[in-house]
């Protein structure tokens, strides 16, 4: 420190660095580096589509209920695929299915182009390709998810989890603005070529990644592999208890289908683009200022604190009168929602074995899927019953207290320490000993390397 710097400036400097997101991962991974590109760019063109299906949905028809089918196709298709597309992660090169799926969502991306340039572009193939498209996801998540653990190193796995959400919490809170003005502006032809371009250069980021094969003696992608990896979870009662929060918090205290109602409850219709968006930019700045998070060690007990506070805070959004206030409690759920998923996904990526990791991303698909479609139902239903803003304040309350019965329940989610955590113990030996392979491999084809050179020389030499 300067000097001549007041005591206090030296402070807040030393603050802001310990807020500042960790970037270990993305200097130290050449791979990490072109996989988080990807996704950044990947996440912007989805969004576009994202916005742009529904928007072509309700041009062609002028019904609600045909644009709310488009979940209802989703949701079993991600399901299947998901589960399915875990025991292909564990049996195959990651990187290479991550490859093939994505050049899949690439060319369903062009039919939708296609379809929107006839004369009188069709229904039923925008419902097919939703279909498909969900289909593609389900396989291709769990192998994206499994793949990070395999490109950074094993200290290192918070913080990348914190820089991929960095990027998809910016595209959650600009995507749809975007994609807004690109379909009000150009129609949903341009927004499905974006798309498609979107997918062009994500390609030609993912192919400069190294191969990931299988681990050795993987096993053969089949149903009795899926029900092992199931058969795993349920054995591991502090994975059970992350999954049964995050199903908890999103079957309790996810009111989004019922904001239009609570916009004109409170006589704030203008308030709805912002009730949309305000989760997520609490996410973003809980992304932002993550750096604290690679210094925990109890995620179990981040998780249930957080889960907590996602809660307390949606009950206070339906407790409040005041517009503002509703705002300000969705922001701070949204940001405990990223401390959730932090937590989350760190106790996932430590401490599940490689050759299990694939299904594992399967079943967490399940669980972050499922959890939102029904709390959607649950909000609506309770809404019609009770109002609106009771749906969404005594949906938080009952999140709290779900929350808390599970770790009651779960004891070993509350004792999860990854210093002493066996579990976690063996997989960083794992990945150490795999560097320490690597490293060996590298050094012998450096020293065979050079052997060459020399035998090459030496000829030359004797010429000489």
């Amino acid at each position: 420190m300067n000097d001549d710097e007041p005591p206090h400036t030296g402070r807040l400097r030393t603050l802001l660095r310990s807020l500042a997101p960790d970037l270990s991962p993305w200097r130290a991974s050449r791979d990490f580096r072109y996989l988080w590109t990807s996704g950044c760019v990947t996440s912007f063109g989805s969004f576009l589509t994202y916005v742009a299906v529904p928007m072509q949905i309700k041009e062609l028809t002028d019904s609600s209920l045909a644009v709310g089918l488009i979940g209802a196709v989703e949701l079993v298709p991600l399901i299947v695929f998901g589960l399915w597309g875990g025991a292909l992660a564990d049996a195959l090169d990651r990187r290479r299915l991550v490859l093939r799926s994505e050049a899949a969502l690439g060319l369903l991306a062009a039919l939708l182009f296609l379809n929107a340039l006839l004369p009188h572009p069709l229904l039923w193939p925008v419902y097919l390709v939703a279909a498909l498209v969900a289909a593609c996801d389900g396989l291709q998540r769990p192998a994206l998810d499994s793949l990070l653990p395999r490109l950074v190193a094993h200290q290192h796995l918070s913080a990348a989890f914190a820089l991929k959400s960095l990027y998809r919490n910016v595209a959650s809170v600009a995507g749809p603005a975007l994609a807004g003005v690109v379909v009000a502006f150009s129609g949903v032809q341009t927004a499905y070529a974006l798309d498609v371009l979107t997918f062009g250069v994500s390609l030609l980021l993912l192919i400069r990644i190294k191969a990931v094969p299988p681990p050795t003696g993987a096993e053969r992608p089949s149903v009795r592999a899926v029900f092992t990896g199931v058969a795993y979870a349920w054995s591991r009662k502090d994975l059970l208890g992350t999954y049964a929060i995050d199903v908890c918090a999103m079957l309790f205290a996810f009111p989004v289908a019922v904001f239009p109602f609570l916009a004109s409850e409170l006589d704030a219709d203008w308030a709805l683009g912002p009730m949309y968006a305000a989760s997520a930019v609490g996410a973003l700045l809980v992304g932002a200022t993550s750096g604290w998070t690679s210094r925990i060690h109890r995620h179990g007990r981040l998780l249930v604190a957080a889960a907590v506070g996602w809660g307390a805070a949606m009950a206070l959004a339906g407790l409040a009168g005041n517009v503002w206030v509703v705002l300000l409690g969705l922001a701070l759920a949204g940001g405990a929602d990223e401390i959730s998923g932090i937590a989350r996904s760190t106790m996932w990526n430590q401490s599940i074995p490689d050759e299990v990791r694939g299904r594992m991303a399967g079943v967490e698909l399940l669980s972050y899927s499922v959890g939102p479609q029904l709390g959607q139902v649950r909000a609506g239903t309770m809404a019609g019953l009770i109002g609106v803003r009771a749906a969404v304040w005594t949906g938080g309350v009952v999140c709290v207290l779900a929350v808390l019965a599970v770790a009651a329940a779960l004891p070993r989610l509350l004792g999860y320490d990854d210093r002493t955590d066996p579990h976690t113990a063996a997989v960083r030996a794992a990945h150490e000993r795999a560097e320490r392979e690597r490293a060996d491999q590298a050094g012998q084809a450096d020293q065979q390397r050079a052997e060459r050179q020399r035998a090459e020389h030496e000829p030359a030499e004797r010429t000489a």
